[in-house]
Parts: structure tokens; C-alpha cells; sequence
């Protein structure tokens, strides 16, 4: 997944978890202890793909590293 595609889906997470307050789901335990570590892993593979995607420029500007 390209790094926008991931920040896209955490977007909707993020949207999730405004509706489940407004809902009054937030009450729910399991199913907010389930969509925060959805959201906490949507944010480590965002991550990851940012670095992987700047590092990927930087080798197609620079060239590889040699050395």
C-alpha cells in the first residue's frame, strides 16, 4: 500500500471513532479497545510506508548507496 492509501483508511478509522462517540458507543469496551488498536496499527504501517517512500526517493534521485 502507497503511504496515502494507508493515511486514507486511518481518515475513516478516524471518522469511526467519531461516530462510535456519537453513538454512544464508546461505552463499548471491546469494541473500542478493538478499533484503537486498529488505529495504532494503521498508524505503524503509515508510518513504515512514509520512511519506505522517502527512502525510495532519495535512491531514485541520488542513486544507490555504495560503500
Amino acid at each position: 500500500m502507497y503511504a496515502s492509501e494507508v493515511r486514507q483508511h486511518l481518515m475513516l478509522l478516524g471518522e469511526e471513532r467519531v461516530l462510535a462517540h456519537e453513538a454512544g458507543l464508546d461505552h463499548d469496551r471491546a469494541y473500542m479497545a478493538d478499533l484503537d488498536d486498529e488505529i495504532a496499527t494503521y498508524r505503524s504501517a503509515y508510518m513504515g510506508a512514509v520512511v519506505t517512500e522517502i527512502a525510495m526517493l532519495r535512491a531514485r534521485i541520488d542513486g544507490p548507496l555504495v560503500g
